[in-house]
């Protein structure tokens, strides 16, 4: 007897599109990358990478001290470094230094190899998020919440340029994984 065209065995779910592709967070400090990315590694049984944690493991070196010894260009040089490497390992969650998508290689690469998500939060939800740390070495300075405004105003029109914009709001993180998975659903590559 032939096998009935809608019994279980017969249907399966199609392989989403992200499935061959790293998933790359990118926004502001503050915006979640790491918090958020550790939970949809986890929900997805991804291994998860944060781009600073991994720069610092290279150069035996906190963030703050590699800006601060050797300057922001010499740290942007390292963290392109470190991306690639990572770009080249298998598909994985990956949360990235907040400059890290300015650099038009970088983005050019994570457009290439990963599947980009701008975590998007606005500059009060920011500011309160990043008071909680003082290891931002951009917002080591008296005037820091101008900064996260001028740093919120430059780098917008660029995050724009992500594959999907997810918005991080205050709440339960597992909110922010849920969009994200929702907005992954809607992903085709170009």
């Amino acid at each position: 007897m032939p096998a009935d065209s809608d019994s279980p065995a017969q249907i399966s779910d199609p392989v989403p599109a992200y499935e061959s592709r790293t998933i790359a967070l990118v926004g502001l400090m503050g915006a979640g990358k790491s918090t958020v990315g550790r939970r949809l590694a986890e929900k997805l049984g991804r291994q998860f990478f944060d781009s600073d944690h991994e720069i610092e493991k290279a150069a035996g070196l906190s963030v703050a001290d590699i800006f601060a010894m050797h300057g922001e260009a010499d740290f942007r040089r390292g963290e392109q470094k470190v991306l690639e490497r990572l770009l080249g390992e298998a598909p994985h969650v990956l949360a990235t230094g907040g400059g890290a998508y300015m650099n038009e290689e970088t983005r050019a690469l994570l457009r290439e190899k990963a599947v980009t998500i701008w975590l998007n939060a606005d500059l009060e939800t920011l500011w309160r998020r990043v008071q909680k740390k003082n290891t931002r070495p951009l917002l080591k300075r008296p005037d820091a919440k101008a900064v996260l405004q001028n740093l919120f105003t430059e780098r917008e029109p660029i995050y724009a340029q992500a594959d999907l914009v997810v918005h991080s709001k205050e709440g339960p993180h597992g909110s922010t994984v849920n969009a994200i998975l929702k907005a992954l659903k809607t992903w085709k590559p170009a």
